[in-house]
């Protein structure tokens, strides 16, 4: 793992506010990255954007779909390990340094995450009910001889999805036809990471809160909740680990973590 070449393979939709911030944050990495920036919402302001940071741009002619973008992203990047960056959030400027690091102590990684904070605003916000539940979700795979462990990533994962998407730096050497789902809306990261849990190899958690998840009325996770597909996504995905019943009860459950997701609570 000593020559590690990194992309950040950055989603931009429509004409994000945050975008420049977020592009600012990827170019102000201790160590050096590649940025790309790939989207199938074209517009002056994102070319602009493009042009003013100096990144290529990717214009897809697909209808714009969450997982159809990530993946035209993701396809783009040429380098052994990708991040998928979302434009409304911000990274530390060590996120690539400290990413690097672990890899470099792996020996078959398949993907590598680190904690977070949320953007509420202009307020940083690292502790609250949610990532407190999230990081003792993670710490099951904290200790490195568990990194390697099927059985505990499939406990972690079989209590809900802990892992934060935009903090995900995916071995695209290792998977280099890797795809995210094209028809879920609400857990297509979860599903990722259902499948890819099944992988001989490491699953690798930084406990280090490395990135920011801006929380926002415009998101995309806002639009899903208010249409009310999470509800029928998160029972699917449980399904997969429970009995009937005992899903049921664990989409109650997970149902009270939507209310993390919008900005007045």
């Amino acid at each position: 793992m000593n020559n590690f070449s990194h992309s950040f393979a950055l989603c931009a939709y429509k004409d994000s506010p945050y975008l420049k911030d977020c592009l600012q944050s990827l170019a102000a990495q201790t160590l050096p990255s590649k940025i790309l920036i790939a989207t199938s919402t074209p517009s002056a302001y994102i070319e602009k954007t493009a042009h003013e940071f100096h990144v290529p741009l990717y214009v897809g002619t697909h209808q714009s779909r969450i997982g159809r973008d990530w993946n035209f992203a993701f396809s783009h990047a040429d380098t052994d390990f990708v991040t998928i960056a979302h434009q409304d959030d911000l990274y530390e400027p060590e996120y690539v340094s400290s990413v690097a690091s672990y890899a470099a102590q792996a020996k078959n990684p398949i993907l590598l995450y680190t904690d977070y904070g949320e953007l509420r605003g202009e307020n940083r916000v690292f502790d609250n009910r949610l990532l407190r539940i999230k990081r003792k979700m993670n710490g099951l795979i904290k200790p490195s001889f568990f990194r390697r462990s099927q059985f505990m990533r499939g406990r972690m994962l079989s209590l809900g999805c802990s892992i934060c998407c935009p903090s995900v730096c995916l071995n695209k050497k290792r998977f280099p036809t890797f795809y995210f789902s094209e028809t879920l809306r609400s857990n297509l990261d979860w599903d990722a990471w259902y499948r890819l849990s099944k992988e001989a190899g490491e699953f690798i958690y930084i406990p280090r809160a490395l990135m920011l998840h801006r929380i926002h009325e415009q998101s995309e996770t806002t639009s899903i909740l208010e249409s009310g597909k999470r509800n029928a996504e998160d029972f699917e995905m449980f399904r997969r680990y429970w009995p009937r019943f005992i899903a049921r009860k664990l989409t109650k459950l997970y149902s009270s973590s939507e209310k993390s997701n919008r900005l007045s609570d």
